[in-house]
C-alpha cells in the first residue's frame, strides 16, 4: 500500500469514492454478464424450434442444457486460481472471447451428440467468469457493501431475460429462413458476436485491482486499500488451499448453493416452455412475456440486497427468496393453461429465486480470503451449479415420463424449502457482518 501524506476520512469523501469504483466498474460488469448469461439461457429459446428440427426428446435438451455444467464444474477452480494469479484483465477477456466463439458454433448443430459436445465445451469457456467477477468484487469492497455490489452485478440475469427473451424472439421469427438457416442457427449466430467484441474490450478497460486504477487518486487508492485491510482483518486464514478443502463450512455452502442453483435454473432453462404450455403462442410473443417475470426480479433483487447490507444480515434475507421461490414454483405448476396466472406466479419465481443467489454469497466471502477465497469461491459455485446439469434434466426426464412439467417444479419447490431451513442453521455470529 502508498503511504500519503494524509488520508481523508470525511464519510463524504469515503461515499464519492466508492460511488466512483460503483460506477467505474459495476455497468461494465453487469453488461460482460447480461452477455454471458444470453449466451448460456438462449438455448432455451432455441429448444422451441431445434428439437423438431432436429428431431431431439426433451430428455436430450434437458441433458444438453444440463451437461454445460459439467464443463463448468471440472475447469472452475482452477480457472480462478489463474485469475487470482495472472489478473481479471486478461483472464475475464480470454473466457469471454473462448465462450463467444463456442456458442457461435452452436448454429451447425446437426445431431444430440453434437449438442452435447458443444455444451461440454461451452461450460469450459466459461467456466471461471462468474465466482472471478465474485471474487475481483472482494478486492475493492469491504464486506458490509459486498452483497449490495454483487446484487447489482446479478441484475445482470433478469436483466438479460427483459432484453434477452424478446430479442431471441425477434432474432427467430425475422430471421428464419434467411440463408437458407432456421431461426434457432441465426440466434446463435447473432447473440455470440457481443462476447467478441466485449471480450477484446475487457483487455483495454478492466483495471486488475485497485492499486493499478489509473483514474483513481492516490487518497482514493489509500482509503480504499485500508477498508480492505480492515475489513480482512478479523478473519483468520486457511493456511493452505487444502485447509479450506477441509473446512466443512465449505461444502455445507456447496450443498445450500446447489439447492438454490436448482431453482433458478429450473426456472430460466423452462420459462419459454412454461410459458408455451401455458397457451402463449409464437416465439415472438413468448420473448416478450419473459420480460415481465425478469422486469420484476430486477427490482426485488435490488431492494433484498439493499435491505441484507443495511442490517447486516444474510440468513433469514436468503431463506425468505427461497420461500418466495417456492410458493412461486408451486403456483405455476397448478395455473396450468391459465396464461395470466401462469406469469403471475412465474413472476413471483422468479423474484424470488433470482434474487437468492446474490444474497448467498454475502455468506462464504465473510470467511474466505485471499488464494483461498479463490479456490473457495470456485468450488462452491462449481458444486453448486452441478444443479444446474440436475435440473434442467430433472424436468425433462419428468415432462417425457408424465407428459407435464407440474411435478417438476414441484420437487424444485421442495428443495427451495430444505435449502432455507438448511440456511438457518448456520451460526449468524459467522455469516452476519
Amino acid at each position: 500500500m502508498a503511504e500519503t501524506s494524509t488520508l481523508p476520512a470525511d464519510p463524504a469523501f469515503e461515499a464519492a469514492t466508492y460511488r466512483k469504483v460503483t460506477w467505474r466498474l459495476l455497468p461494465f460488469l453487469m453488461l460482460c454478464y447480461t452477455i454471458a448469461y444470453l449466451d448460456r439461457v438462449n438455448v432455451g429459446f432455441a429448444k422451441l424450434e431445434m428439437l423438431d428440427d432436429l428431431h431431439l426428446s426433451e430428455t436430450v435438451y434437458g441433458i444438453g442444457a444440463g451437461i454445460f455444467f459439467l464443463g463448468y464444474f471440472l475447469f472452475e477452480v482452477p480457472s480462478n486460481v489463474v485469475l487470482h494469479r495472472v489478473g481479471a484483465r486478461l483472464w475475464i477477456g480470454r473466457i469471454m472471447i473462448s465462450w463467444g466463439i463456442v456458442s457461435a458454433l452452436f448454429m451447425f448443430t446437426t445431431s444430440a451428440t453434437m449438442f452435447y459436445t458443444l455444451r461440454f465445451m461451452l461450460g469450459i469457456a466459461e467456466a471461471g467468469f462468474y465466482p472471478g467477477i465474485i471474487l475481483y468484487l472482494t478486492y475493492w469492497y469491504p464486506r458490509f457493501r459486498r452483497t449490495q455490489m454483487v446484487t447489482l452485478f446479478m441484475t445482470a440475469i433478469p436483466i438479460s431475460g427483459i432484453f434477452g427473451g424478446p430479442l431471441s424472439g425477434w432474432i427467430m421469427a425475422s430471421f428464419d429462413g434467411a440463408n437458407g438457416w432456421s431461426g434457432w442457427q441465426w440466434l446463435f449466430l447473432i447473440e455470440a458476436i457481443p462476447a467478441l467484441v466485449i471480450g477484446v474490450v475487457v483487455m483495454f478497460y478492466l483495471d486488475n485491482g485497485i492499486r493499478s486504477a489509473r483514474w483513481l487518486s492516490e487518497d482514493e487508492k489509500a482509503l480504499l486499500e485500508r477498508r480492505i485491510a480492515e475489513d480482512r482483518a478479523g478473519i483468520a486464514p486457511h493456511a493452505s488451499l487444502l485447509e479450506m478443502f477441509k473446512d466443512g463450512r465449505v461444502w455445507f455452502m456447496c450443498a445450500l448453493y446447489f439447492g438454490a442453483v436448482m431453482g433458478q435454473y429450473g426456472l430460466t432453462f423452462w420459462l419459454p416452455t412454461l410459458l408455451q404450455s401455458a397457451g402463449v403462442k409464437g416465439t415472438l410473443h413468448v420473448g416478450l412475456l419473459t420480460a415481465v417475470p425478469y422486469s420484476a426480479a430486477v427490482v426485488a433483487m435490488l431492494l433484498f440486497g439493499r435491505s441484507s447490507d443495511r442490517r447486516r444480515e444474510r440468513r433469514w434475507h436468503f431463506a425468505t427468496t427461497l420461500i418466495i421461490g417456492a410458493v412461486g414454483l408451486t403456483l405455476s405448476g397448478l395455473a396450468g393453461t391459465h396464461t395470466a396466472l401462469a406469469v403471475a406466479a412465474l413472476t413471483l419465481a422468479a423474484t424470488g429465486l433470482i434474487s437468492s443467489t446474490p444474497i448467498f454469497w454475502g455468506l462464504p466471502t465473510a470467511f474466505l480470503t485471499g488464494t483461498a477465497a479463490a479456490a473457495g469461491i470456485g468450488a462452491i459455485n462449481s458444486v453448486g451449479n452441478l444443479a444446474g446439469f440436475a435440473s434442467p434434466y430433472l424436468v425433462g426426464w419428468m415432462k417425457d415420463t408424465t407428459h407435464s412439467t407440474e411435478s417438476g417444479l414441484y420437487v424444485l419447490a421442495a428443495i427451495q424449502v430444505i435449502t432455507a431451513i438448511g440456511v438457518l442453521m448456520i451460526p449468524k455470529s459467522l455469516v452476519n457482518r
